[in-house]
């Protein structure tokens, strides 16, 4: 149609009427007669048809419908043609939106296919530890009491190395989603390494300097529980070596998006460490160094059955090699942050335990039992960052990038740990307000229990929103903000600390001083992730920031 027929279409589209035209020229007439019934949107009329009549070499162009009753046959069809488009529309609507709440719903299945087995694999460090609390808990309350500044030595100062593990994960995923299997063989050979020197460095520590650690965590009003706290700590030293070349095992599996292989490792390093506690304590009545024997036990078991796992695999996790000074900067630039990250949050918990520790033998054993069962319900957000550092990298920087597709898989972790947060955080809450006896049947320890109810619950709901946050923060390697914000918020809820200690507020208040610390950490993540200029909106700094990889 040309232009001038189609200025006359549209404006013939606007009105709802009937036209008789008479159309003359060359001699010629023609009567024309046009009915147009316009609808919603202007459309080419089924019933019209576009001819040219010749008269003494002129062409007149004009509009035609045969009949008024075959305009009518026309305009009921066009009329329906237009309610099916609309239905179509709709339709289509429903459609789209279906498919991205499927996508979603997917999305959120495999998540929880993945960090449900790597729950286990998280819950099994603070299982063994609650097992050993129950345990001598209900034998001697003393030794209930030494336990609490040995598991800092052991499993807080544990926490020190996860910059292993988080480096491992994160490097091992990047190289993946370069497909890059060499690179990947030669990194778990340099981190095995790492790994094994530094629990080799941690065995010589906890034999050495065991005790002092204890004394000066202690303090001298609680003098009487070091020795039963260091045969706990000298026993469990022993597997340092164990437990650090493991987690570098157990990273590189959950880099590769397995869970099941290191979960199945650490459900019979479990049993092996709940059957010691039972044989050793109850029966032979070690206490706490038979409780101590089995968990050492349990990690080496552990350790080894990881390494065949990631054999499995078709890696070689027996062969180490010393990292280059390129390759130990490499490491350095990933762990020195999370080092910062992790060393904030260790000691904060650690300063918990400390200002709890100056306030007597009852308040430290509700404390040790609230801080087991915190630590124990945590760590079911923790498979939730590891989903992260697992499955981003590639959404971010990697031969599929895809930012929308990182937000979404954001909005399934942040839904997931919302969820898991309140659920968490009833149970957590109901076990030692219901059942106390099952940890203690000392009456004073369970008032003291029952005093931090209510912020146990608060600060036990958000974290697993926090572990997906900053998990998403560790996979984009923003580890410079994550460890400066983790500081900041270490170093305020210290001042809280000192501050309510020297005021005798009691154990509640470093309760609250623990809910500060983690909604703290919860918003600050949130506004960066969230921010336009973020990781997860700009393009241009994710092509940025896989030409650092590259280089790296």
């Amino acid at each position: 149609m040309d232009p001038l027929s189609n200025n006359l279409f549209c404006l013939c589209c606007s009105l709802t009427t009937m036209w008789t035209w008479t159309v003359t020229g060359g001699g010629a007439s023609i009567k024309v007669h046009f009915s147009l019934h316009c609808h919603r949107k202007p459309r080419m009329p089924s019933s019209l048809r576009i001819f040219h009549v010749a008269a003494k070499n002129q062409f007149i162009t004009a509009c035609i419908s045969p009949s008024q009753e075959v305009v009518g046959a026309e305009d009921s069809k066009m009329a329906s043609v237009e309610d099916e488009d609309e239905e179509t529309e709709v339709v289509e609507s429903k459609r789209e939106e279906f498919v991205v709440n499927d996508s979603i719903w997917n999305q959120m299945v495999e998540i929880m296919m993945f960090s449900g087995p790597a729950i286990g694999l998280w819950i099994c460090g603070p299982l063994m530890s609650l097992i050993d609390t129950v345990v001598i808990g209900q034998q001697s309350s003393l030794e209930l009491a030494a336990l609490g500044p040995g598991t800092v030595v052991c499993d807080y100062m544990s926490y020190v190395f996860m910059f292993l593990s988080i480096a491992t994960s994160n490097m091992v995923a990047t190289s993946l989603a370069g497909q890059g299997k060499a690179e990947v063989q030669h990194q778990i050979s340099i981190l095995l390494f790492v790994g094994l020197i530094c629990g080799v460095l941690m065995l010589f520590f906890t034999k050495f300097l065991g005790v002092w650690a204890l004394t000066a965590f202690t303090g001298p009003k609680n003098a009487h529980i070091i020795p039963a706290a260091n045969t706990y700590v000298q026993i469990r030293g022993l597997a340092w070596p164990a437990v650090l070349v493991g987690w570098v095992a157990q990273s590189a599996s959950l880099g590769m998006k397995d869970s099941w292989g290191p979960l199945k490792a650490l459900a019979v390093a479990s049993a092996v460490n709940g059957i010691g506690d039972i044989v050793l304590c109850t029966f032979l009545g070690y206490g706490i160094a038979g409780a101590a024997w089995a968990t050492m036990v349990s990690q080496i078991i552990a350790g080894y059955m990881m390494i065949e796992a990631l054999n499995k695999k078709g890696y070689n996790a027996f062969t180490i090699s010393a990292p280059s000074p390129t390759e130990l900067l490499q490491i350095f630039m990933i762990a020195a942050p999370v080092f910062v990250t992790m060393m904030s949050k260790v000691a904060f918990y650690s300063l918990i335990v400390y200002f709890a520790t100056s306030m007597g033998t009852h308040t430290v054993a509700a404390h040790q039992v609230m801080m087991q069962l915190y630590g124990m319900c945590t760590v079911f957000g923790e498979p939730l960052s590891q989903t992260a550092q697992s499955f981003m990298p590639e959404l971010m920087y990697g031969v599929n990038q895809s930012l929308a597709e990182a937000r979404r898989l954001l909005r399934s972790l942040l839904i997931i740990g919302a969820l898991s947060g309140l659920i968490l955080g009833s149970i957590g809450t109901f076990v030692p307000l219901m059942f106390p006896n099952f940890f203690s049947p000392d009456p004073e320890v369970i008032g003291e229990m029952h005093k931090v109810l209510i912020p146990f619950f608060l600060a036990l709901c958000v974290t697993p929103s926090v572990h997906s946050l900053e998990g998403t923060l560790l996979a984009g390697r923003d580890l410079k903000f994550i460890s400066l914000s983790m500081s900041g918020c270490f170093s305020l809820g210290t001042l809280f600390l000192m501050l309510v200690s020297s005021q005798g507020y009691g154990l509640s208040s470093f309760w609250c001083a623990l809910v500060g610390f983690q909604w703290s950490r919860f918003f600050i993540a949130l506004l960066r992730l969230m921010s336009p200029n973020g990781m997860l909106y700009s393009e241009d700094l994710a092509q940025h920031r896989l030409g650092k990889l590259k280089v790296a």
